[in-house]
């Protein structure tokens, strides 16, 4: 791939978070594999960020509606990803306070159901462990996961 001018990676990068949310740190991955040097990529995601193109703050929010949604991971394993894209604490905590409790709580106990539906075993400790771990895994709190549980458990 040849390299880009800045110019042309601004606008490749503007048509981009046009079409789908970015945070600046994916956008500054992209322009370093266009060959951009350090400087002109700071300079392009300054530029987006005052056009709106990125806000750090959005994204943190639609990423952490969109995971619960559809790919149904709880708050922990959803503050570690947005961690991993080096988004700030203060817009991570406000993205997963903007989290409806009622559908957080609902996508929980639907997990739980369906995990609880493919589970064979006999002795109730390990169904209970299995689907404990389950949960934990799916990023869910160990608090929740226990209420949960204790209201499906007859």
């Amino acid at each position: 791939m040849k390299t880009l001018s800045p110019q042309e990676a601004l606008h490749r990068a503007a048509a981009l978070c046009s079409k789908s949310e970015y945070c600046s740190t994916e956008i500054d991955e992209k322009l370093s594999v266009w060959g951009i040097a350090p400087p002109e990529r700071e300079m392009i995601i300054g530029r987006l960020t005052a056009e709106k193109f990125i806000d750090d703050q959005r994204f943190a929010c639609l990423f952490a509606r969109d995971k619960l949604r559809f790919n149904r991971w709880g708050k922990i394993k959803i503050s570690y990803a947005l961690q991993q894209k080096r988004i700030p604490a203060s817009y991570i905590r406000e993205a997963l306070e903007q989290i409806d409790t009622t559908l957080y709580e609902q996508t929980l106990a639907s997990l739980i159901t369906a995990k609880t539906r493919t589970l064979t075993d006999e002795d109730e400790y390990q169904r209970r462990n299995k689907i404990y771990r389950f949960a934990l895994g799916r990023g869910f709190e160990p608090e929740m996961i226990n209420r949960i549980l204790s209201l499906n458990t007859p």
